[in-house]
């Protein structure tokens, strides 16, 4: 008989479900769109019996998708389990748009499908195959809880099902055998033996603190000021504006495709980072906004994004779950002058850099995974009360170069962030093919404008590029030289 298997769940994974509630869905996502000739068949039709079976042999590279929640009695805290009915007729969804089949009804039903719940008797993922857009191509909507995946794993899930070439072979066919879950005694068990091995893992990590008082001290010490400046930045609030939102159940989603050359032109001129010019742009998309919505944002006005910055090393690739630290960046929102603005949010990016708040944030999931697992949702959620943030905005790297799913060519690919409460717009970035595709999710009461927001995205951009190109040659090496 095969043994018993469970993985506990950190509680950074945890959390997520933990804050989910009816308004507040805590599953990622994405819509990506695909050329379809070379997944026809005989009948003209896309092969959807094809699809069907390379997404079943493809999950081999991505046991988690057919694993489910499980619970350890009396902590009532989460674990995976192997799911003995997994069928995945339930999680693969086929549907068309009806003519003409434009890209406005497909932002329709992704936000649609945005606001529905997946259910957590069964693994945590849908995937919705949409044909029927206008230009022939076909879309793959999909969707998956975030306790299962961060951006970075989010990416390597998208990996066991595209390739780097137009490969249309199917991969070999291969048996699924689920392990029998533990019974209650032993996943009470292997909870109090974790949650007692605290004291030994830290005496692990210091061998050399016992002998040396001094240096238990010091390490204490840092270790204290380190949460201390992480919950103290998650406290601090900002200026209530639009993008603040008695959240509701239903979604608005909404794109753009932005050229990376433009990035790069930018950073030539005035220096920074990627993220740095996506920052500076939603600083000045918001700005706009904010004011078209009759609110001017001056010097003493605070608007922050949360902004995820993954800390998953190179031999954690591959598995699921979330490794991130959440930066708050205030944004220069009231900054008339684009170079500026990106000037100030370089500014702000370093200082973050240089501070405790990575160390204190993979601090404190430490002591909640071995005690409480409520400390971070408790903060999570104070932080949200006292609106420490305004807006998620998340930039995930993908391949630089052209991938396809069994020889279907993916054309373009906007992922989706969830809202938390209080939040009523985030900003999902993916970068793909010498683009950056930008996602945005909203609150569908609160955003009937949603699309105007994306126009001031695309002008703000297109405000810093003009800018670079007016800059001199000499702005530039100064800029490369840092």
């Amino acid at each position: 008989m095969a043994y018993a298997y469970s993985e506990r769940l950190s509680a950074t994974d945890a959390l997520f479900l933990e804050i989910e509630d009816p308004a507040v869905h805590m599953h990622v996502g994405a819509v990506a769109l695909f050329e379809s000739e070379p997944l026809r068949n005989a009948a003209g039709h896309l092969d959807i019996e094809r699809l069907h079976t390379f997404i079943d042999r493809a999950l081999f590279a991505s046991p988690r998708c057919r694993q489910k929640l499980a619970w350890v009695p009396n902590f009532e805290h989460p674990v995976w389990v192997d799911d003995p009915r997994f069928n995945l007729d339930y999680h693969i969804r086929h549907t068309a748009l009806p003519p003409p089949g434009d890209l406005r009804q497909l932002k329709r039903l992704a936000g649609r499908l945005a606001s529905q719940k997946l259910d957590r008797d069964k693994p945590l993922w849908e995937m919705w195959i949409v044909e029927g857009l206008e230009d022939g191509r076909f879309a793959l909507v999909m969707k998956a809880h975030h306790c299962m995946v961060d951006g970075i794993a989010g990416v390597d899930l998208l990996a066991a099902l595209l390739r780097l070439e137009p490969d249309a072979e199917l991969p070999p066919e291969r048996t699924w055998q689920p392990r029998p879950a533990p019974g209650a005694r032993r996943l009470l068990a292997e909870e109090v033996a974790h949650r007692a091995s605290l004291p030994f893992d830290m005496l692990r990590a210091a061998p050399g603190t016992l002998l040396r008082p001094d240096r238990l001290v010091a390490s204490l010490r840092e270790s204290a000021l380190a949460i201390g400046e992480t919950v103290g930045a998650g406290l601090a609030p900002t200026t209530s504006t639009p993008f603040d939102a008695d959240l509701g159940p239903y979604r608005r989603f909404d794109w753009v495709r932005i050229p990376r050359s433009g990035v790069a032109e930018i950073r030539k001129h005035f220096g920074g980072t990627l993220n740095d010019v996506v920052l500076t742009t939603v600083a000045g998309a918001v700005g706009r906004f904010v004011a078209r919505r009759g609110q001017e944002l001056g010097p003493d006005d605070v608007f922050r994004v949360m902004v995820p910055v993954s800390v998953r090393s190179a031999d954690e690739r591959g598995h699921m779950g979330n490794r991130v630290v959440n930066f708050l960046a205030r944004l220069p929102v009231d900054e008339r002058d684009p170079r500026r603005r990106l000037e100030r949010t370089i500014e702000t990016t370093r200082a973050l850099k240089r501070s405790r708040l990575r160390e204190g944030a993979e601090l404190l999931e430490d002591l909640a995974d071995r005690t409480f697992d409520s400390i971070i949702s408790e903060f999570v959620q104070l932080a949200a009360k006292t609106h420490a943030y305004n807006m998620v905005v998340t930039n995930v790297p993908g391949p630089p170069r052209p991938v396809y799913l069994l020889g279907a060519r993916l054309t373009e690919i906007y992922p989706l962030v969830p809202l938390f409460s209080g939040q009523g717009a985030g900003i999902a970035l993916f970068s793909y093919d010498g683009e950056l595709c930008w996602g945005f999710n909203s609150d569908w009461d609160a955003f009937p404008d949603l699309h105007d927001f994306v126009e001031d995205v695309e002008k703000s951009f297109e405000e810093l590029r003009s800018a670079a190109e007016h800059a001199s040659e000499g702005e530039a090496e100064r800029a490369i030289r840092g």
